[in-house]
């Protein structure tokens, strides 16, 4: 007569990994700017999402664009780097940053 709640977190998992690959396939790999640009904003705007939101929004177009300049200008040997690596290698240490600061100010 309920639902069947396994069921439920099955099909959402499944819905949200072909959203998450259908938005890769076309944006490219280039997570770490979705990822970043919220948590670089809630300090200086709030935690209001009404706020955050458009903030995050064009803070993520601003590091896009600052890292799209950096990949253009670091040239190696005639290759040109991809843009997920160079986000990947700034939203790795930020994410370890946001963890260790986390873990300090936990009881």
């Amino acid at each position: 007569m309920g639902v069947n709640l396994i069921r439920l977190k099955v099909q959402v998992l499944v819905g949200c990994a072909l959203a998450v690959g259908a938005s890769v396939s076309v944006a490219g790999s280039i997570g770490f700017i979705g990822l970043v640009a919220p948590h670089l904003m809630r300090p200086l705007v709030s935690a209001d999402p009404a706020r955050l939101l458009p903030a995050s929004a064009l803070c993520g177009a601003i590091l896009l664009l600052l890292a799209d300049i950096g990949v253009r200008t670091l040239y190696t040997h005639g290759t040109e780097l991809k843009l997920g690596v160079l986000t990947a290698l700034v939203g790795a240490p930020f994410f370890i940053f946001l963890i260790l600061k986390t873990r300090r100010t936990m009881p």
